[in-house]
């Protein structure tokens, strides 16, 4: 089986030997993955739906890893024990949704030894919420698939906080990496942020003023985080 480029980076970020909670496994490639390299013992396969949880369950038996890969239908982590994964892991979700699933779920989170997690949008949310709940942000990288970039984080229990507004939107180890993609996605963005700003004063409204202020605090961050690369 071979994943996509954006799976394989969140599976590379496991570590080996943990027991694995796949949360949203839709049609649980990262689990069968993770159980056919031996990078987990055993892998708990989640899912709010019951379609992608039946077609998980087919993938599963197809490679008979029935026995090492248990699927469990649940709204995020509602029917994950507290001490059955040692990592739980949260892919192709968006932030807010992301930070739900950890916050109904912290019996379980509190309980485990690692989260990977890589979600999809307002990923500053998730960076707040993991040092809120007593973790730290041990690594960060980010890839880019069909001109989409992503990025999987991994943290660990433990006290961290950021002194800069710029390291939760941007991610501070991405920074201080130079990553050189963080540095594309930045100037991508600047890009994007500058053509709003000329369609928002040709027209400019008391709705526009409001959104106006909004740009010019993000361009804002992205000059200060492009400092980091002169």
């Amino acid at each position: 089986m071979r994943l996509s480029k954006r799976l394989q980076a969140v599976a590379d970020t496991i570590t080996a030997g943990n027991r694995v909670a796949d949360v949203g496994c839709d049609h649980a490639y990262i689990s069968i993955y993770l159980i056919r390299n031996d990078i987990a013992p055993s892998v708990i396969a989640m899912d709010v739906n019951k379609g992608p949880l039946l077609r998980a369950s087919e993938n599963i038996n197809y490679y008979g890893y029935g026995s090492r890969i248990e699927t469990r239908l649940s709204d995020g982590l509602h029917q994950l024990k507290p001490g059955e994964a040692d990592t739980i892991l949260i892919a192709g979700m968006g932030g807010a949704l992301t930070v739900r699933i950890l916050k109904e779920g912290l019996n379980a989170v509190r309980k485990c030894s690692e989260l990977v997690l890589q979600p999809q949008s307002e990923i500053f949310l998730v960076r707040r919420f993991i040092h809120k709940i007593g973790f730290s942000i041990k690594s960060e990288q980010m890839v880019k698939e069909d001109g989409k970039y992503y990025f999987i984080m991994r943290a660990e229990p433990g006290t961290q906080n950021y002194e800069r507004e710029i390291h939760y939107q941007f991610g501070k180890l991405l920074l201080e990496q130079k990553e050189p993609l963080m540095l594309e996605y930045l100037m991508r963005e600047c890009r994007i942020l500058n053509d709003v700003l000329v369609e928002l004063k040709a027209v400019p409204t008391k709705k526009t003023e409001a959104r106006l202020k909004e740009v010019n605090k993000s361009l804002a961050y992205i000059r200060e985080a492009l400092a980091y690369f002169e």
